[in-house]
Formats: C-alpha cells, sequence, structure tokens
C-alpha cells in the first residue's frame, strides 16, 4: 500500500529536476499525478504509467491565472479531484546578486515566477482542494528564507521570504476547512538551479564549508520531505517550514 494512494497531485516544475523526481516519487507511493511545466513533458509521463502508475501531462506558465487553472481543470477532469499542489516552479537568475547590483527586470522576474506564480496556483487550485476536504499545499521555499545566503541572491532569497509569509497565512486562512499548507525548505542541492553558482571548485568549496554534513543534499532527499507532508502522516502538521538543509541552519560556527 502506497503512502499517497487514492491521491491526486499536481506539481509545477515537474519537467525536470526535483519536480521530476516528486512526480516519480509522488507516483510510485500511490498517487495520480499532474505534470506540469512550462512545455509539456511526455517522456515523464511515460516513465511513470510504464513503471505502473498514473499521469498526465499540461503545459502552463505559473505567471498566467488562466494558464494554471486550466491545468488544475485538466487534472481534476483526468483524475476526479485534486488533494495535493506542490508548488516547486521556481528560477534563481544569474544576475541576481546585491542590493546594488540586481537588475530591475531580475527582481521583478523572479518575484514574477516564485510570488506571484505560487499564489495564482493557490488560488486556481483552492476550490478543488477545499472540496477534496483532507488536502496539502507545499510550498518549495528554501533554507535561504531563514539566514543570508552565502552568496548574494537578494531577489532568490526575498522571494523565498515572501513564499513562508504566504504559506503561513493560507494555513491559518483554511485551517479548519480541510486545506493544509506547509512550506518545503531545501538546503543546497545539485540541480540545475545550484549548478551554476558552482562552475569552479573554490566556489563549490564556498557552499561546502558551510554545510556541517560536509555534502550537497539530493532530490530524493528533499522529495521525502515532499512526500510527508503530502502525507496523512502529516495530518495535524500545518503553517510550518520543513527545512532539511544538512545543519545549515543550525550552525553558529563552521566545521573546518
Amino acid at each position: 500500500m502506497g503512502r499517497l494512494d487514492g491521491k491526486v497531485a499536481l506539481i509545477t516544475g515537474a519537467g525536470g529536476g526535483m519536480g521530476k523526481v516528486a512526480a516519480e516519487r509522488f507516483a510510485e507511493e500511490g498517487a495520480a499525478v499532474a505534470v506540469v511545466d512550462v512545455a509539456e513533458h511526455p517522456e515523464v509521463v511515460d516513465g511513470i504509467t510504464a513503471a505502473g502508475g498514473r499521469a498526465i501531462t499540461v503545459a502552463a506558465d505559473v505567471r498566467s491565472f488562466d494558464a494554471v487553472q486550466a491545468a488544475v481543470d485538466a487534472t481534476v477532469s483526468a483524475f476526479g479531484t485534486l488533494d495535493v499542489l506542490y508548488n516547486n516552479a521556481g528560477v534563481s537568475l544569474g544576475d541576481d546578486d546585491d542590493v546594488t547590483s540586481t537588475p530591475e527586470a531580475t527582481w521583478e522576474l523572479t518575484m514574477d515566477v516564485n510570488v506571484k506564480g505560487l499564489w495564482l496556483c493557490c488560488k486556481a487550485a483552492m476550490p478543488a482542494l477545499l472540496e477534496s476536504g483532507n488536502a496539502s499545499i507545499i510550498n518549495v521555499a528554501s533554507f535561504v528564507a531563514h539566514l543570508g545566503a552565502a552568496t548574494p541572491q537578494l531577489a532568490y532569497t526575498t522571494s523565498k521570504g515572501a513564499v513562508l509569509s504566504m504559506t503561513r497565512e493560507i494555513a491559518v486562512i483554511y485551517a479548519r476547512q480541510g486545506v493544509r499548507a506547509n512550506a518545503l525548505c531545501p538546503g543546497p542541492v545539485l540541480t540545475p538551479l545550484l549548478a551554476k553558482y558552482l562552475s569552479d571548485e573554490e566556489k563549490r568549496q564556498r557552499r561546502l564549508v558551510h554545510i556541517p554534513m560536509g555534502r550537497f543534499g539530493t532530490s530524493e532527499e528533499m522529495v521525502n520531505g515532499a512526500l510527508f507532508l503530502a502525507s496523512d502522516e502529516s495530518s495535524f502538521m500545518t503553517g510550518q517550514s520543513l527545512l532539511i538543509d544538512g545543519g545549515i541552519t543550525a550552525a553558529y560556527t563552521t566545521p573546518e
């Protein structure tokens, strides 16, 4: 018996990276999955169905309410309900820097995707989640929402702080209506988002030295946390921030 048997999950940013891992894992645990990304990803669906799971793929830019509404409608049409909204889509742009250096366009795009996009997904999905009566929203934030980043990325860090605040607000509003909302806060994970900052060994070590466990996390380790938040195992948990960061936020000084 899977931990998500009978549940339907919509996952944004599910075409690759952590989102793809989540789609595959959720399907393995019994969920029917809507693989949502800016383009359709039939190869992800094919992999899930080949393994005996159920999935559809929908193209949607999370910055467009009409697009995410269509994705929600397609999910409910295909599977009859929506129980889990996994807001994984996000951007971290290469020229995101400090207060004076970050371009205005970079700030705006980061906020549009990471904050407005997350809100629009919740806005579109909420009626279906309320209809479910036992729903979970998982908003991907970051450990940098809890402390300053080792290298400046002002727009990204600010956007993830906003995700935490939005998650708490949603959790309180809907706590008695059968919808839980929690934030998943990964530490550094070797995904394409992080790889751009690790172009040489010096940059790699600059980040590793801050991780007490001495290594980067894996997508699978982060998805384990999301699986817990999606399942009924976390039924008394809402408005919280689940940090999976190798000890970064617990460390005052860093071992050499």
